[in-house]
Formats: C-alpha cells, structure tokens, sequence
C-alpha cells in the first residue's frame, strides 16, 4: 500500500477592488511539510479579469505572482523570506493579508503523489 502524506492547499485569488470582495481564483499553493514539498501554480485568465476591473494591471500582478512562486522555491535572490524553511514560507504565502493578491484560508489532504493532486486542484478550482 501506498504511503498517503498530510497535505495543505490555499487557492490564490486576484481581488482587483478589494472593497466589492469580488475574486478570481488564479492559482493554488500546496505544500506538505513530512515531504519538505512546496509549489504554486497560477494562470491569470485576463479577459475574466478585465470583467472586474477593466484598469487592472495585469502585469504588476504578473510580477507578485512570480514571486509567490519564487518564494516558494525558497530562490536565494527573492530575499529573506525565500531563505525561511518550507513551513514558514508556506505561512508566509498564506498568511492574511488586505491588498489585491490574497489566499483563502488553507484545506487540508491527503495524497500519495503530490504533484499529481496539485495539478488536479489547479485544475479544478482555477482553469
């Protein structure tokens, strides 16, 4: 039998004017800390976007994303946070924030090929 790991997701999510609370789910963050496994996935879909804020810029949230991303691969030149160990960068990308890139509250699994579930979340709660 297969060994099933403890995993935890968050869904990335655009909010363009944060006070109409509107969204669009643009990636997911999976991360389990037995495995030291850490990865994020996005698409921003920008005619989607466009429908909620026609003024948006695109490639500023581009740039933010990139560096969730490197962040994650814990990168030596995205700075310090990137140096964190992989829990606390998982918290870090997670953690609360007010601006227009933000993360739901995070959903526990459980998987026996990482990769292959945080390509099924994408999959499903993003494209």
């Amino acid at each position: 039998m297969q060994e099933k790991y403890l995993y935890e997701y968050a869904v990335i999510r655009i909010l363009p004017v944060a006070e109409r609370e509107e969204f669009l789910n643009a990636g997911i963050i999976l991360f389990c800390k037995k495995e030291k496994y850490i990865k994020v996935l996005y698409k921003i879909d920008e005619k989607k976007l466009c429908l909620l804020a026609n003024d948006i810029d695109i490639e500023q949230i581009q740039l933010n994303l990139q560096s969730f991303e490197k962040i994650a691969m814990g990168a030596e030149k995205c700075g310090p946070i990137a140096l964190l160990d992989v829990p606390s960068r998982f918290r870090w990308l997670t953690a609360v924030r007010s601006s227009v890139i933000q993360t739901s509250k995070t959903h526990p699994g459980l998987s026996n090929n990482l990769e292959q579930t945080t390509k099924r979340l994408f999959k499903e709660l993003v494209l």
